[in-house]
């Protein structure tokens, strides 16, 4: 589909939409089931148009959903939607070749962070602005953290003060996202480890405790309490 773009801002969003969520339960792909009425996704799309810096939102959606997610996503503000691949990998790549020629800074996001509040999506922006290469939002992990052998067995008590939960939207310099998924050799659900593997120093910034990732049905409840 043509490209949808806001002269506003120099930020382009990739959001990958096509997975099925097994771990939500039956009920269809993930970014299409409903938060308070409304799909996980068209609740990240309208935070993430409520940035000011973004510029573009390319969606990823299921290859037999493009039209209806295209539809879905109309009323809320201007996107593209490209049919996703067979995973997470594959569906951002498709969404990053349909990023028009200008923008130079790509945010990789995903649906399932439904309620990431657009100060975050900013602040990730600014960092790569600013000349990071590749930025991630981190929170500090605060339960003990142990190491477990295969026969459930404790192995040893991990120091936690250095460890970090990561969040999206990851943030990039349009080149290093585009040599990290042409040197991957093997499948990541990580864009920024995938820079990582090509050397890039990945910086991070605060987290938001918003940005929760609805991964299980608990999630979706407690993301229905904060709504």
């Amino acid at each position: 589909m043509t490209a949808h773009v806001s002269v506003r801002g120099d930020v382009a969003v990739l959001v990958p939409a096509a997975g099925m969520g097994v771990r939500l339960g039956p009920g269809g792909p993930k970014a299409l089931r409903l938060l308070g009425g409304e799909p996980l996704l068209v609740h990240a799309v309208r935070r993430l148009a409520l940035a000011p810096s973004v510029g573009c939102i390319v969606v990823a959606a299921p290859a037999d959903a493009v039209s209806f997610v295209a539809e879905l996503l109309e009323p809320v503000a201007p996107v593209t939607v490209v049919p996703g691949g067979a995973t997470r990998q594959a569906s951002v790549a498709a969404a990053l070749a349909a990023v028009p020629d200008g923008f130079d800074i790509v945010l990789v996001h995903d649906a399932a962070r439904a309620l990431t509040p657009p100060e975050l999506v900013e602040s990730v922006a600014a960092a790569v602005r600013g000349g990071h290469g590749a930025v991630i939002p981190v929170l500090p992990v605060v339960d003990t953290i142990k190491q477990v052998s295969d026969s459930g067995s404790v192995v040893a008590t991990v120091d936690r003060s250095s460890l970090r939960a990561v969040q999206t939207p990851q943030g990039f310099r349009r080149e290093v996202l585009e040599k990290a998924h042409s040197a991957a050799i093997d499948e990541h659900t990580d864009d920024a480890g995938m820079a990582e593997r090509i050397g890039e120093p990945v910086h991070t910034v605060p987290g938001s405790e918003a940005a929760l990732k609805i991964t299980r049905p608990f999630d979706l409840a407690v993301a229905s309490l904060l709504l």
